[in-house]
């Protein structure tokens, strides 16, 4: 008999769910609250014999789950006359057993006269939240073009189960976006991606896998695998670093006014650099005159070219050319321009000549500007223009002589929302002086904006501006996600000096404010109200009006279908006609896209008094279709068929055919015709059509290496053959001859991928190395050899074995049998350059194809193998010849912790009947 102080230790080491105290029996403390999976426990119960005699019960244990298992689900106990007892029932609750509440039910069967008692106990499960997500296999090459297959083992090592969302930023999930992972369930995800066929190098893929709870996505699980993408197609990289260019012809004829002209036109472009470490850079430009009258649509005749050297820019030929806001903004002419940029400070120049404004000869312009800091300068300039013989004609301003211009600007960055700028300049000429000053704000914040600006030249100011001023101005503010106001002014200038290349837009004062609030994520509604002042800057004049109006805006997105309405209502006083009355206008604008097409469709009704007539009716209405028949060919169609008469100032089409076609890479060809209306035309209509072909060309501007080879051999491993093996290299291939040596010439120097097509090689024969292999080339001649042998195989199987040591014994009672579940491992084989890994189950077989042979190490790992199962060796060593299979056998064992218990059953309590004496 064993003493009972040893039995009490091995109670309290066992079953931690007594306290042993001098208490009443209900007062003992459990655990039953706190309970983790795959933890062993005791649940205690309180049993008490009312009668004068000793009563002997059967007692049998049941549990709600099987996954808690009563060790003990049969016993014997005896409990004296008038006595309390507590009875411990032993549990194992399973690692997979999910969180709540459970039952643990004793039933008792008096042997003397068969009366029963049932007691039950609840006991509760803790979560426990455990996900995760390992890489399983993913290619190691893949060529372009090709798709990535990568796999991913998911496993819910928790007891709670996982309504889980997957995700991958850069890949495909091959599987529903939201899955249901039971506890100790696991799933194999697999995700793909389709690589571009085009790609011009090599290049690495990285894909990844991210699994989160909607419950809990900051806790997110991300695995992520990378593959070599090795490109079909490279882009030639040569030995001469090319400047890409392009030439074009063109046959233009055009019908005017009743007059037919027609003619070729040259042009070539060309922009990049002469060098490989990009650091002179080049563009230049040169377009033959033009055969017809300019127009919007067609070039005019332009030389120039570009360099760019670290602080060094140096321009030569027609561009427009512009000193400073005030003085020359934009003036279009031939000279040249240099500029070098110091570390703080910068100093340029120009000279120009303009083609299209009569009234200057020639100008010159230089200044210095100062960094403050990254975004805040000071600028100091003087620019001096030559009229030609007689006066020069400014508007209403004649100038006598020459003018000297000095200006200073300036661009403070004040604070990271708000900027300011501003310009003063000052004009003399041998008898009259003038002046000029601009200042502009901008601001951004969170909710607002804003921009405004002024500008003021004195009647004898001899800059670009001259008499007027300007004040433009927007503000905007957004009071909600839904809901914005805004608001904008402008007032034009009225004399400026424009090249007389195009016509300048009517004069306008403009006022306009509004609210846009948006009722849903596909559609909002803008209201505007305020004033217009149009005026014709031609003579004679076609409009001069002044208009208040409010105009309401809806744009909606219905299906495929973008929608625009819009309604606008206004008061014109006509200056011309000196009449008053209403303008109303009723436009709609629809866009979709279908069939690789896009079309647009617009129709304007308006009856107006801003014209010659009052209430004059207008009806405009046109569409443009655009069709990318192939990533080759397109064709675009338009149509209008009038204008408002305040675009007269540009050219309008009224009917537009572009068609477009790659005859092959670098070869385009241009077909348009067109009817238009030239500026300053308000009825006559033009034909207008050209034929284009285009060229594009890399010239070679430097030689940046000399050709390279690569030679070697594949030497008999015990194949069949080693002739007629194809060879990839990039763009190159290379054949084997009857004795395995292949040769590629005339390689550009860098790094490449040397591929074995194995199409070409015996179905089981494989190299000695890992192909593709990453060679870097330079010199004259390089040498790569392999070998080409036969394929390894390796199979085997898991087996099961029950531990003969396993064994209960407590009272002689053995512990209800669990029912078998299907259990895995991973299977991972590598020689330390692959690496491959298999799920496999126990009692099935597994294998291993077309291994490399040599030294090959396998490892198994559990993958939430059950803790009653053991992998009795978890490592193997094989060294694997040509043509061998080798079978690999795998033990499991199913093994419990041997417990052995006291024969008698132990008794725990407090006899009320005793104390009293």
């Amino acid at each position: 008999m064993i003493k009972p102080w040893i039995l009490y230790i091995v109670l309290l080491t066992l079953f931690p769910a007594l306290i042993f105290s001098q208490q009443k029996p209900n007062q003992l403390a459990s655990k039953k609250d706190s309970l983790m999976p795959g933890m062993s426990t005791s649940i205690s119960f309180a049993l008490e014999n009312t009668t004068a005699e000793s009563r002997t019960y059967d007692l049998t244990v049941t549990a709600s789950n099987p996954l808690i298992t009563p060790i003990l689900a049969k016993a014997e106990l005896t409990i004296e006359p008038h006595e309390k007892t507590v009875y411990l029932v032993p549990i194992r609750i399973a690692a997979e057993a999910a969180q709540g509440t459970y039952s643990v039910v004793l039933n008792g069967t008096d042997r003397n006269d068969g009366a029963r008692f049932t007691k039950t106990s609840q006991v509760t499960i803790s979560g426990n939240r455990k996900l995760s997500l390992t890489s399983l296999n993913s290619p190691e090459f893949i060529r372009a073009g090709e798709t990535i297959h990568a796999s991913f083992l998911l496993k819910n090592n928790g007891n709670v189960t996982e309504k889980l969302i997957l995700e991958s930023k850069n890949a495909v999930v091959d599987h529903d976006a939201s899955i249901t992972l039971a506890p100790n369930e696991s799933k194999v995800i697999s995700i793909y991606k389709i690589t571009n066929a085009e790609l011009g190098q090599n290049e690495y893929q990285n894909l990844n896998l991210s699994v989160y709870s909607p419950d809990n996505p900051k806790e997110n699980q991300t695995a992520y695998v990378s593959t070599k993408i090795i490109s079909v197609k490279p882009v030639e990289d040569d030995i001469y670093h090319r400047l890409p260019v392009s030439a074009s012809l063109t046959f233009i004829g055009m019908k005017n006014m009743g007059v037919y002209d027609d003619g070729f036109q040259g042009e070539i472009y060309g922009k990049g650099t002469l060098d490989k470490e990009n650091k002179n850079q080049i563009e230049f430009h040169a377009v033959t005159a033009n055969p017809v009258e300019f127009n919007s649509f067609t070039q005019y005749e332009e030389y120039f070219i570009n360099y760019k050297r670290d602080n060094l820019f140096v321009h030569l030929g027609d561009k427009t050319y512009s000193a400073s806001y005030l003085t020359e903004f934009a003036r279009y002419g031939r000279g040249a321009e240099i500029r070098y940029d110091f570390k703080k400070f910068s100093l340029g120049g120009f000279y120009n000549h303009p083609r299209f404004f009569r009234d200057i000869k020639d100008e010159f312009n230089g200044y210095a500007t100062f960094k403050i800091r990254k975004e805040s300068e000071i600028t100091a300039g003087y620019l001096y223009k030559i009229p030609r013989k007689g006066e020069m004609n400014f508007g209403n301003l004649r100038l006598d002589s020459e003018a000297h211009l000095p200006y200073a600007a300036g661009k403070f960055k004040i604070t990271k929302n708000i900027s300011l700028s501003g310009e003063a300049s000052y004009s003399k000429t041998e008898q009259m002086e003038g002046s000029a000053y601009m200042a502009q704000a901008q601001a951004s914040f969170e909710k607002f904006t804003g921009n405004v600006l002024y500008m003021k030249a004195s009647p004898q100011f001899a800059g670009y501006f001259t008499n007027t001023s300007t004040f433009n101005g927007n503000i905007q503010y957004k009071i909600s996600k839904k809901i914005n106001v805004f608001g904008n002014y402008i007032r034009d200038a009225k004399n400026f000096q424009r090249d007389t290349l195009f016509f300048a837009a009517p004069y306008r004062n403009f006022l306009q404010y509004g609210v846009q609030y948006k009722y849903i994520p596909s559609g909002f509604i803008t209201l505007y109200n305020g004033f217009q002042k149009y005026q014709d800057r031609l003579e004679p004049r076609q409009f001069d009006y002044y208009e208040r109006y409010f105009k309401v805006s809806i744009d909606q997105k219905i299906g495929m279908f973008q929608v625009n309405l819009q309604g606008q209502f206004g008061k014109t006083d006509n200056y011309l006609s000196g009449f008053k009355g209403n303008s109303s206008f009723y436009t709609t604008n629809i866009a979709f896209e279908k069939f690789k097409t896009s079309f647009n469709m617009y129709a304007s009704y308006a009856i107006t008094s801003r014209y010659q007539l009052q209430n004059d009716k207008q009806f405009y209405y046109g569409a443009r279709v655009f069709s990318r028949f192939s990533d080759k060919t397109s064709m675009s169609l338009f149509y209008q068929n009038n204008y408002m008469p305040e675009e007269y100032f540009r050219d309008r089409n009224l009917f537009e055919v572009l068609f477009h076609q790659q005859l092959f890479p670098g070869s385009e060809l241009d077909l348009s015709g067109r009817y238009s209306l030239q500026r300053g035309q308000l009825g006559d209509k033009d034909f207008i059509f050209s034929l284009r072909y285009t060229l594009r060309m890399n010239v070679p501007v430097q030689k940046t290496a000399e050709y390279t080879s690569l030679s070697g051999n594949i030497s008999n491993l015990g194949v069949k053959k080693t002739e007629g093996i194809r060879l990839m290299l990039g763009s190159h291939l290379s054949v084997t001859d009857k004795d395995g040596n292949y040769l590629f010439k005339n390689v550009v120097p860098g790094d490449y991928f040397l591929e074995i097509d194995r199409s070409t090689a015996e179905i089981n024969d494989i190299t000695n190395i890992s192909l593709p292999a990453s060679l870097h080339l330079n010199g004259k001649e390089n040498t790569f050899n392999f070998g080409l042998t036969t394929a390894a195989t390796i199979k085997g199987n898991i087996q099961l074995s029950e531990n003969d040591k396993e064994q209960y014994s407590f009272a002689q009672f053995q512990p209800k049998t669990e029912k078998k579940k299907r259990q895995s491992i991973i299977i991972e084989a590598t020689n330390g350059e692959q690496t491959y890994r298999k799920i496999a189950f126990i009692g099935e077989t597994f294998d291993f194809t077309y291994l490399r042979p040599g030294e090959w190490n396998i490892k198994l790992y559990r993958n939430g193998l059950d803790k009653r199962y053991k992998i009795v060796t978890d490592s193997f060593q094989l060294s694997l010849k040509p043509s061998e299979t080798q079978n690999l056998a795998i033990h499991i064992v199913k093994q419990q912790s041997e417990i052995k218990y006291q024969q008698e059953t132990i008794k725990i309590g407090y006899n009320e009947s005793k104390k009293k004496k």
